[in-house]
């Protein structure tokens, strides 16, 4: 065997290792059974207080005790929760879980005729009457190929192409030539993955024979001594990728993780929608899906879940932010990108159950339909309605790229009850925001915490996590908090009171996101959102208080 080249060992650690963070909003696949087994410092830190603790949370736990320890909640806030499905019977969601109390459970039967049968506790749009549900899809780029190729892959030239249809032409090679890039990366780092795990699965036939056993650990490699050059190079190649923090099984994790790209992701061939049997291009064909908020893919929405929702005080797992408050589940977000119709419908469905607040933790590159949701997102707006989105993590100025759904509709006014949300850390300096944050100055309202959170996993289990996907419920459990406090608030004003309350360093110098550490740039936070602050509940619900009087006053 030929000693590895340390430069193809460099390159391809640096691939598996970043690759868990280059897409950060899904959860870690390592839950575990207690948060006993995190740092502990990481638990709860997203309520904790910037004056008093010096960590950058929401000062929720500050505001309990100081502000509402002899307060009642006067209403009961729902807050719809559109993501890939949650674990609603997780022991710290206990009794947060809303219930259509028109609907009698497992009858069959559409008892409150919203043509949803059974929808108890929500409702999933990826899948069939027959239980059936999608897990993977394709990316929303890659099903518009799949549908503009037959009609232009035969032209050479935009002269060949009838004016009218010369825009979606430029629409086809922007698409085509993004998908011909990430398929060669794809395919180029499956090629690598190869190698390694040649080399890999070579070394360990080689310290199993040395060692006499293939239980083997790093400590018994460690002690290895021996002339046989074979087992001193498998020794060196298996210690080097062990100190770069890369195991077997973290290496069969990221080649999973590369072979669904390809497989499904990336596959102008894989179509799961004939599972659901809609034309997902006609928003009047909505009878479809069925009553499974859980799905094959919980391991997203419940952590967004918890840390909304999460039983505060009950020793187990984590505080949620909000305590009067119902989760209504409904499941729109497969592992791929999401249609535009089910989120349409996803939210009519939570506006029409009674839902006060969407969260939003999904997002996409094109939207083909925005129709569909522009005209939802209107109704949302219209029936009073908070609407919470999580900016994206793919470390990009929102305000130069856009980043779907948006609360700009098509027509260029936007909506007056959304809240665009980007991640921080717990702590000030370079590290703040998180390297993986989308930002913008006109696009992104504020940010909260969003790096190394502890929530909720499927099946009683717990785990750590990064991404805006998981700011985004810290900022809809503080607005449910107040407005379960301040129920005479209106949406827009509640998002005017979240905005103002923000903590604002107008000093601080934070640094660009990027996956690549020399592309970070000194900015100052406050360019970074249009508030330039981090949500605060205490503040919030200081401001909640004064603005309602100022309200009962003026009446």
């Amino acid at each position: 065997m030929k000693t590895p080249q340390k430069n193809f060992i460099r390159a391809t650690l640096g691939i598996l290792l970043t690759g868990a963070s280059v897409f950060p909003a899904l959860a870690q696949d390592d839950p575990v059974p207690s948060v006993t087994a995190f740092e502990q410092s990481l638990v709860n830190w997203q309520n904790q207080d910037p004056l008093k603790d010096k960590i950058q949370g929401t000062a929720v736990n500050k505001a309990y005790k100081e502000l509402l320890a002899n307060k009642k909640p006067k209403k009961t806030v729902v807050v719809a929760v559109i993501d890939s499905g949650i674990d609603i019977y997780h022991e710290d969601l206990k009794g947060k879980i809303w219930t259509n109390e028109d609907e009698i459970a497992g009858n069959g039967q559409d008892d409150d005729n919203n043509g949803y049968v059974d929808d108890v506790h929500g409702w999933g749009f990826l899948g069939n009457a027959k239980g059936e549900n999608i897990r993977y899809e394709t990316y929303e780029y890659v099903r518009m190929l799949r549908k503009l190729a037959p009609t232009y892959q035969s032209f050479n030239s935009i002269e060949q192409v009838p004016l009218a249809q010369q825009p979606e032409y430029k629409t086809y090679l922007a698409i085509k030539q993004k998908y011909d890039g990430e398929v060669a990366k794809y395919q180029k780092t499956r090629e690598t993955l190869t190698t390694f795990e040649k080399t890999m699965l070579a070394c360990q036939s080689i310290l199993a024979d040395h060692l006499k056993t293939k239980s083997y650990t790093l400590e018994d490699v460690k002690r290895i001594s021996t002339p046989d050059q074979n087992v001193m190079r498998a020794r060196e190649w298996t210690l080097s990728t062990a100190s770069r923090g890369l195991s077997p099984e973290s290496f069969y994790k990221f080649k999973e993780h590369v072979d669904t790209y390809l497989d499904k992701h990336l596959n102008l061939a894989f179509n799961p929608r004939t599972i659901v049997s809609d034309n997902p291009e006609v928003i009047t064909d909505n009878k479809y899906g069925n009553n499974d908020v859980i799905g094959p893919r919980p391991n997203h929405g419940t952590p967004v879940a918890g840390l909304i929702a999460g039983l505060r005080g009950n020793s187990l797992g984590i505080d949620g932010i909000a305590e009067d408050i119902k989760i209504m589940a409904i499941r729109a977000v497969p592992e791929g990108d999401e249609r535009d119709k089910d989120i349409a419908l996803a939210i009519r469905y939570a506006v029409d159950n009674g839902a006060n607040i969407i969260n939003m933790s999904f997002g996409k590159g094109y939207s083909p339909q925005k129709k569909f949701v522009d005209e939802a997102v209107k109704y949302a707006e219209s029936k009073n309605v908070l609407l919470v989105h999580a900016a994206g993590n793919e470390a990009t100025n929102n305000d130069q790229v856009t980043h779907y759904p948006s609360r700009v509709l098509e027509d260029g006014t936007q909506i007056k009850t959304w809240i665009e949300v980007g991640a921080t850390s717990r702590n000030l300096g370079k590290d703040l925001v998180g390297v993986f944050s989308n930002y913008g100055k006109q696009t992104v309202d504020l940010f909260a915490p969003g790096v190394d959170i502890v929530s909720l996993a499927p099946e009683n289990k717990y785990n750590k996590m990064d991404g805006t996907s998981f700011s985004s419920p810290v900022v809809s459990g503080v607005a449910a908090l107040v407005w379960s406090y301040y129920p005479e608030l209106t949406a827009a004003e509640l998002k005017d009171v979240i905005l103002k309350s923000a903590t604002v360093y107008p000093k601080e110098t934070a640094y660009s996101p990027s996956d690549d550490p020399a592309a970070r740039k000194k900015i100052k936070f406050t360019d970074l959102s249009a508030t330039g602050g981090i949500v605060n509940a205490y503040n919030a619900l200081v401001l909640a208080e004064k603005t309602v009087n100022q309200k009962k006053t003026k009446s």
